[in-house]
């Protein structure tokens, strides 16, 4: 596994801090894919921050506030080196229900200070490094939420801000509202909307991008078979590009990639996570990893090396706009203000 004195680092945007070229999204060690086994959770945790992982990627409607509480289990049980050099990125604003529905979000400056107080407290910690809402609230304008943000970081209970899933327009009024860190949006070789309108916007304005889902949320792993079996409770089962033709047609590009791996003597997860790792240092691939097999698999990426002829082989065997199917069901799609 790479160490921690090997870690690439990259900056989050022009005002943010310096953070490990890969991040650790730990949204699925509680919560959307199904079980996750909690030891081994805590333990991929640790295992990262020994390789020098400083992003730890989570929203406080993960598992109803369980996914914090498991991150402040895992810092708090860390070595105290590893435990300071770990930067939190949070999400709020998601509204749930007792049975798990999902009720919209809500982005009023009350609702922002409410959430980080209980973000605070799951995660055991004086201050958030980045606090970003999940998606834009369409009733409240984004300059008031972003700015009741800002009153957080001038209170000392946030370091920096950032956006997710928000277009290029959005950016802006945010951006000139308050210093804006990063950006986090979907971004891999079968989701790169985000190249036409809103990596350019976050360019001009020294935004940086933590991109999640870089591995299409396993789809394009190289482990997901067509006939894999998927819990209720796992958010794949009800995800276009997993359903039918769709997920065949997908599953055939992951064998065009996989030649391309093979050649390489790397995983297909590997070349993929590299891919999204040479499209710029302003760009930080956030890893889903639940198992510290998965994560050691994931940080192997840090070691590909794509050149320009790598780089044209993969474009030829999986294009942009070559996925079948939508990166969400119809009524998750209508929330993101990326998309319009």
């Amino acid at each position: 596994m790479t160490t921690h004195s090997t870690m690439q680092t990259r900056p989050l945007g022009t005002t943010g801090p310096r953070v490990s070229a890969l991040g650790l999204g730990c949204m699925g060690m509680t919560a959307l894919y199904g079980h996750a086994d909690r030891a081994e959770s805590i333990a991929t945790i640790h295992a990262a921050l020994e390789a020098g992982v400083t992003l730890l990627d989570t929203g406080d409607f993960y598992g109803m506030g369980s996914n914090e509480l498991l991150i402040g289990e895992a810092l708090r049980t860390a070595p105290a080196a590893r435990r300071e050099q770990a930067l939190t990125s949070v999400k709020f604003g998601a509204l749930r229900g007792p049975d798990g529905s999902w009720a919209g979000y809500d982005g009023r400056p009350a609702a922002v200070k409410n959430f980080a107080a209980y973000s605070l407290q799951r995660l055991g910690a004086d201050h958030i490094d980045v606090y970003r809402i999940a998606r834009l609230d369409p009733d409240v304008p984004v300059e008031e939420t972003v700015g009741a943000i800002a009153e957080l970081v001038e209170q000392g209970y946030v370091r920096h801000i950032g956006l997710s899933e928000v277009g290029a327009e959005t950016i802006r009024r945010a951006a000139a509202t308050a210093p804006i860190a990063d950006l986090q949006i979907e971004y891999s070789l079968i989701s790169r909307g985000v190249e036409k309108s809103i990596l350019p916007t976050t360019r001009e304005l020294g935004i940086s991008i933590t991109a999640y889902g870089v591995l299409g949320r396993g789809l394009i792993s190289g482990h997901f078979t067509a006939d894999r079996r998927l819990a209720a409770d796992d958010f794949r089962a009800h995800s276009p590009r997993f359903q039918g033709e769709n997920l065949r047609h997908n599953l055939d590009l992951v064998e065009a990639l996989r030649k391309i791996a093979e050649q390489k003597g790397v995983s297909v997860a590997r070349i993929a996570i590299a891919w999204v790792l040479a499209r710029g240092e302003d760009i930080v691939p956030l890893v889903g990893a639940r198992t510290r097999e998965r994560l050691a698999e994931s940080l192997g990426a840090l070691d590909v090396v794509l050149d320009a002829a790598d780089l044209a082989a993969i474009e030829e065997a999986v294009p942009a706009d070559a996925a079948a199917g939508d990166r969400y069901a119809a009524a998750a799609m209508e929330r993101l203000d990326s998309e319009r």
